[in-house]
């Protein structure tokens, strides 16, 4: 079955003042449906080439299909990963893994901000779970894919490309990036976290 754009879970203009409903708009109905349309595009030539037995194109299609599904991948979490009742600090389990593997929910903001912020291009800040050492981890992905490490599960994604905030914050990233911790939503990073700890 195709993969399809998720709906957001909550209305375009919940998230004000922090992003506004046109930046939504652009962001999910154009941008995220283009990573959609992509992905499934990618897995309907690759499909076909397995038909054909001709591979000749392979390593574009298996281009497209890394760089569509991430993308379509990190923007589910994305939106889930905030509320317009979002903001404040974590609690429960997830408040004791940060301060366990940051030291402290101010270092691991801190350690998050600048990260995102010195993103190279296009990209992500990521807070994963890294199982093989059992620990939260904080990544930068340059486009969705690259700079990622195997085996980890996001948690907690911030989406740097321009089209995420260009409309309203214009080239001001670092202040795009300290208000998303306005709208975090916590709930579902725990419960996240919990699933990938499983």
């Amino acid at each position: 079955m195709p993969h399809q754009l998720p709906d957001l879970p909550y209305a375009y203009d919940a998230l004000e003042p922090f992003l506004n409903e046109e930046t939504m708009h652009l962001h999910h109905d154009k941008h995220h449906a283009g990573y959609v349309k992509g992905l499934n595009e990618a897995e309907e030539k690759i499909k076909a080439a397995q038909q054909s037995g001709d591979f000749s194109a392979i390593r574009g299609f298996c281009d497209a299909l890394a760089f569509n599904y991430s993308g379509h991948l990190l923007h589910s979490l994305f939106w889930s990963n905030m509320s317009p009742d979002g903001g404040g600090q974590p609690e429960g389990e997830l408040a004791m893994q940060i301060s366990k593997d940051f030291g402290s929910f101010a270092t691991f903001k801190a350690q998050f901000l600048a990260a995102t912020n010195s993103v190279q291009g296009s990209g992500w800040g990521v807070l994963a779970w890294q199982p093989l050492g059992s620990q939260l981890v904080i990544l930068q992905a340059e486009k969705h894919q690259n700079l990622a490490q195997w085996g980890v599960t996001p948690v907690l994604v911030l989406d740097v490309w321009e089209h995420a905030y260009y409309l309203q914050y214009q080239n001001r990233r670092a202040e795009f990036i300290a208000g998303f911790f306005d709208v975090i939503n916590w709930d579902d990073v725990a419960a996240r976290l919990a699933a990938a700890r499983k």
